[in-house]
């Protein structure tokens, strides 16, 4: 059986099946954008507050906006009010026509679950079945309706078989199993002989996808085919690395997969910052850019996560190749900071591109081959 294979969520039609998970503080459109780019073949947005989107909070309005190349996308909301799910719902399909609303019932963060949505409906079933009945009204067949859920509150309750259920009986289109419980959080590991008993519970009636300690292309391939499920949700595994999912279709198209050289992970990164400045701003980006670098830590082993924070604060980027500048406003950013000579070197080989540009100056001196190793040496005093 080939693993890699086409999908239906409902009418929607996809052409493989390999995901980025919703992900809150990390699957925003820029990274969604870049992940599509990377092979994705189907991206959920992070979790949107249902009861924020019927008060028409704009912030979170922008959560859920498209990417310019996602031609197919889900957004995930959240909730524990049936008929604020039904009315967020609608206020989704209608500002965004997205092609799937996947409900969330599989966080465990506390101030989720007091509002009796996340994880909690995996153990309030009959709830979540409500909530799925109103958000298909809702929708009425505009768009899938799909969700996610966890394997049970803790080890003593373990539900999730009544909950995948309860959501199938109300008409959901598609059930993604994290199997961890909410009182594991992130910790432990999850089980994946539960993904394989939902999939033989489901028994082909809607798509089932897993998700959790997927961190390598191997991993993804050992979960499909252990467990039988449809398709696989990356998601810390994609954090900083979204070249996982190219990978992770060649390995199972063509049994290997080839490596990412070291400028093409730079030059992602830096395409990321360049779409999050136009988005929010450099100045935005620039405070919100540490939580950014942060998971480039696995993409750039070896001292590349300090090369990104290093530039983190040079926001004023272009095209990599041969036209990369530092604007001169940010040029403090270089001259009052202290880099290891590593660090440094690639700082003034980024700049540099594929040749001297003659348009960037630290210290009063042009950026050349020539003095490079000069400004080296005066970043690193």
């Amino acid at each position: 059986m080939n693993l890699f294979h086409p999908v239906k969520i409902g009418s929607l039609s996809l052409d493989g099946n390999i995901f980025l998970a919703p992900v809150a503080g990390y699957s925003d459109r820029s990274f969604r954008s870049i992940c599509i780019e990377k092979g994705a073949c189907f991206t959920y947005t992070e979790m949107v507050s249902a009861e924020a989107l019927v008060r028409k909070n704009e912030k979170t309005e922008v959560l859920m906006q498209r990417a310019s190349n996602e031609k197919k996308y889900s957004v995930q909301i959240f909730g524990g009010n049936p008929d604020v799910m039904a009315e967020a719902a609608q206020i989704v399909f209608c500002k965004t026509s997205c092609e799937c609303i996947d409900i969330n019932a599989g966080c465990p963060v506390p101030k989720i679950i007091k509002t009796r949505a996340g994880s909690f409906l995996t153990k309030e079933f009959s709830q979540l079945g409500k909530i799925v009945r109103a958000v298909k009204n809702s929708v009425q067949g505009k768009c899938a309706v799909s969700v996610k859920i966890r394997s049970g509150w803790d080890e003593s309750s373990i539900s999730f078989i009544q909950a995948a259920e309860s959501a199938l009986e109300n008409g959901a289109d598609a059930i993604t199993l994290h199997p961890r419980t909410r009182a594991q959080g992130y910790e432990g590991k999850s089980d994946w002989k539960k993904l394989a008993e939902l999939v033989k519970f489901v028994d082909g009636a809607v798509p089932v996808f897993g998700s959790g300690d997927l961190f390598t292309p191997e991993d993804a391939k050992r979960m499909l085919s252990e467990t039988g499920c449809d398709g696989i949700m990356f998601a810390r595994g994609a954090m900083g690395n979204p070249f996982i999912f190219s990978k992770t279709v060649q390995l199972l198209k063509n049994g290997f997969y080839d490596e990412v050289s070291v400028l093409e992970r730079i030059k992602t990164g830096f395409k990321e910052l360049k779409m999050l400045c136009d988005e929010y701003g450099i100045e935005l980006t620039v405070i919100t850019n540490p939580l950014y670098c942060l998971t480039f830590d696995k993409a750039y082993e070896n001292g590349y996560a300090d090369y990104l924070y290093a530039l983190s604060d040079i926001t004023d980027y272009y095209n990599f190749s041969g036209h990369t500048y530092v604007s001169k406003d940010y040029q403090y950013y270089y001259e009052t900071s202290h880099y290891t000579p590593q660090v440094s070197r690639l700082m003034i080989d980024a700049v540099l591109g594929n040749g001297d540009n003659g348009n960037d100056e630290l210290f009063g001196m042009h950026v050349t081959k020539d003095n490079k190793d000069i400004l080296i040496e005066r970043l690193t005093e």
